[in-house]
């Protein structure tokens, strides 16, 4: 990503504060590259002692933007790229909508032909760098992909996949952390069953769940190789895990992740 690089988060809620959050953590970057905006604009003062700008005005906002990221919600994208359209400098901006459900083409069918479109699903990891974000586009070339890429690399992690594939990622990687939490949630309630305090089960269960995924990472391994190791024969782990089987623990996540799948392709 070119230092000097000018992004504009348009609609900079939760997942778009995440997103302006990782970028200001990133070393080397200055806010001054980064603008935000809100309709009710107070709750992101603080930004501007960061040299970041905050406005209430969308089609400021675009004027000298290099990237404008859409953080709206799905039902405000047309309106906003209505808004911003007549703004835009379709040769050198590029457009990335993080709304779920809005195709590449719904979108650039509200702008100039030729305009560079992408979808991009971060989550809410992005605030500490630990996203995992999934992008598609229409019509780019490596020089954008790498631009694109570079800026949701410095808060996670990004992969490139086909469009027909993007409400599957929203699931498994935004939906996802909730039901991750979930689960932590319920191993805590366990944890406080048989004996320990909240705040200790809650230390234990982080530091469990954040061990396993670096082990998997690091490793390069299937969970299940993982659990093998951990379960012996005639064994407490073993006797656990199949205790929740018998209740519907495996079929409840994946029908879990389905339903919001459905949900979403409506």
């Amino acid at each position: 990503m070119d230092n000097n690089t000018k992004i504009a988060i348009i609609g900079c809620g939760n997942l778009g504060l995440s997103i302006a959050n990782g970028l200001l953590s990133t070393e080397g970057f200055d806010g001054k590259r980064l603008i935000v905006t809100k309709r009710h604009p107070e709750s992101l003062f603080y930004l501007e002692s960061q040299g970041v700008t905050v406005l209430a005005d969308n089609k400021e906002a675009v004027k000298d933007a290099d990237f404008v990221i859409l953080g709206v919600k799905p039902y405000n994208i047309q309106p906003i790229l209505q808004e911003i359209k007549p703004f835009l400098k379709k040769d050198k901006q590029v457009i990335a909508s993080l709304a779920a459900g809005i195709t590449l083409q719904a979108i650039k069918n509200e702008l100039e032909p030729g305009t560079t479109v992408f979808r991009v699903m971060p989550n809410i990891a992005a605030d500490i760098k630990e996203s995992i974000t999934c992008i598609c586009g229409e019509g780019f070339d490596q020089k954008t992909e790498e631009a694109i890429k570079a800026i949701f690399n410095s808060v996670g992690i990004s992969i490139t996949i086909e469009e027909h594939l993007m409400e599957a990622a929203t699931v498994l990687g935004a939906c996802g952390t909730a039901f991750v939490l979930r689960f932590m949630r319920a191993m805590a309630q366990g944890g406080i069953q048989i004996g320990f305090d909240a705040k200790t089960a809650n230390k234990i269960v982080t530091q469990t769940v954040k061990g396993a995924a670096e082990l998997i990472i690091q490793k390069g391994i299937h969970p299940e190789a993982a659990i093998d190791k951990v379960t012996t024969p005639k064994g407490s782990t073993i006797k656990g895990l199949n205790e929740m089987e018998h209740h519907g623990f495996s079929s409840a996540m994946v029908r879990g992740v389905v339903a919001s799948y459905e949900d979403i392709k409506k």
